[in-house]
């Protein structure tokens, strides 16, 4: 055999050598770095409510549209002045949505109304107290006995609404927490296994959820002013030997 095809053959073989250590370095490396632990780390606050909503919508009825707007205006000022009584500032009180419905114009061959002409007039409160949101929808009982007809369905039924408005200042301190409840989970996991945490492989902060401090069925976050706000973090770290 030449010297030239000795020499050729002795590189190739060489090479494949070299691959096969190449390849079978990186398959090594490859399932050291697919040994990795995950973990979940929790961070819970209790809050309370910074904002109360409280649309109040009233009605009347009536044969005649002029009787029909003096009594919703008497209503109104039965409303404002027990929103006044209970320490809601009129800054905070807003009128809104007017209705007015002609039950003739709209009877589509049913049977005619009680009374022709329905008026309803909603009044929104949007309050940075909650508390005396809250005190004053206990004692709501006053405009019914006054004869001012509250809206019981839909949208405007249960009450205030209540709002936790500052869960950005509530984000940094609790995205540490829950990393930090991770990492601990993830060193015992490492230590029970007889390995030592490398870094992170892969992280996922999760999203924070506002939820009802007494979780029962059918309770309502919005109509708790008492909430608790969690975020679960999911972070892979990795294991050494």
């Amino acid at each position: 055999m030449e010297r030239g095809t000795i020499i050729a053959a002795a590189v190739l073989a060489a090479g494949i050598a070299l691959g096969g250590w190449f390849a079978g370095d990186a398959l090594v490396r490859g399932r050291a770095a697919e040994r990795f632990v995950t973990v979940k780390g929790v961070a819970e606050r209790e809050v309370q409510a910074d904002l109360a909503l409280w649309p109040m919508q009233f009605v009347v009825a009536e044969d005649d549209l002029t009787r029909a707007q003096a009594r919703l205006a008497e209503d109104a000022r039965r409303v404002n002045a027990f929103l006044a009584k209970h320490g809601i500032d009129p800054a905070q009180i807003q009128l809104q949505d007017l209705s007015v419905t002609d039950t003739q114009a709209n009877r589509w061959g049913g049977q005619p109304a009680a009374r022709r002409y329905i008026i309803s007039q909603t009044i929104m409160v949007r309050s940075t107290d909650p508390e005396v949101v809250f005190k004053a929808s206990q004692a709501v009982g006053e405009l019914v006995n006054a004869g001012v007809v509250l809206q019981s369905e839909g949208p405007w039924a249960g009450g205030p609404t209540y709002l936790f408005t500052r869960l950005n200042d509530l984000k940094p301190e609790m995205i540490a927490e829950a990393t930090a409840n991770a990492r601990e989970a993830a060193e015992q996991f490492a230590k029970d296994s007889g390995s030592q945490l490398g870094g992170i492989r892969r992280a996922n902060q999760g999203l924070f959820v506002i939820l009802p401090r007494d979780q029962a069925p059918g309770v309502q976050e919005e109509r708790q002013r008492t909430k608790i706000v969690r975020v679960v973090s999911t972070i892979e770290y990795l294991l050494r030997d």
